[in-house]
């Protein structure tokens, strides 16, 4: 997407620009809400949003330009993320893309969810972490973590808000979560990952199509996403999402 935006901006404005994004995502990823910044001299005298749009590729989306004083970054001046993972469990091709499949027939949602309840009162994530070894330190604030069931039943939505994530952190919880859900793993055992923060020998993380940043606050700057997540999901609006 980076390289994407800075050959369209510099097409546009006619000059080489380089952009910051407030992160970085795993292929297949998606985002329903992401900032960037660029530090642009000369003035423009056309919609610069419009004509941004129009030469994006379909699968990205410009809703806003908004100037800002001062020396703002996109990266690090963000106070907290949060993030959305949804599965699916029957097949359907329309959310392939989309939405994560995992046809599980009997998962023990009370489980997942007493297990879920646990990460905020946790701040150390070694163990939710490939290769703690190669990052300076792995502490993440986790201000809030949800999970929530479709009224058919049959799709699942994790929500999780911390002040910064580790590599393939959420997809590891995910993991984590489903072989809960399968009875493979006890939350008493997933808790003591939490408190040991030894990093486990084998980590699998969920596939990566579910996981969506869905929103990115800042002191300065707190705007609802523009958009829902998929065309596909519309069907499941918020107010069919039920707390398990």
């Amino acid at each position: 997407m980076q390289q994407v935006l800075e050959t369209a901006l510099g097409q546009l404005l006619k000059t080489p620009l380089n952009i910051v994004g407030c992160g970085r995502t795993d292929a297949h990823v998606h985002a329903s809400q992401f900032f960037f910044h660029a530090d642009i001299e000369r003035d423009w005298d056309f919609d610069l949003l419009f004509r941004l749009n129009k030469i994006s590729p379909d699968d990205i989306a410009v809703f806003d330009i908004i100037p800002m004083e001062g020396l703002p970054h996109a990266r690090f001046d963000a106070i907290q993320r949060s993030y959305d993972y949804f599965i699916h469990t029957y097949k359907d091709p329309f959310l392939s893309n989309f939405s994560s499949l995992y046809p599980e027939t009997n998962l023990n949602l009370d489980k997942m969810n007493a297990a879920v309840a646990l990460l905020p009162l946790y701040n150390d994530y070694r163990a939710f972490c490939k290769m703690p070894q190669r990052i300076e330190h792995t502490i993440c604030n986790v201000s809030s973590a949800g999970l929530y069931v479709g009224s058919s039943g049959d799709k699942i939505r994790f929500n999780i808000s911390a002040n910064r994530f580790l590599s393939k952190m959420i997809r590891i919880i995910i993991g984590r979560l489903l072989e809960i859900g399968r009875g493979d793993m006890s939350v008493d055992e997933f808790e003591s990952y939490l408190i040991s923060k030894e990093t486990p020998k084998i980590i699998i993380p969920a596939y990566p199509q579910g996981l969506y940043l869905s929103k990115v606050t800042y002191p300065y700057l707190d705007l609802p996403a523009r958009t829902t997540f998929a065309a596909s999901l519309q069907s499941v609006a918020d107010t069919e999402w039920h707390n398990i």
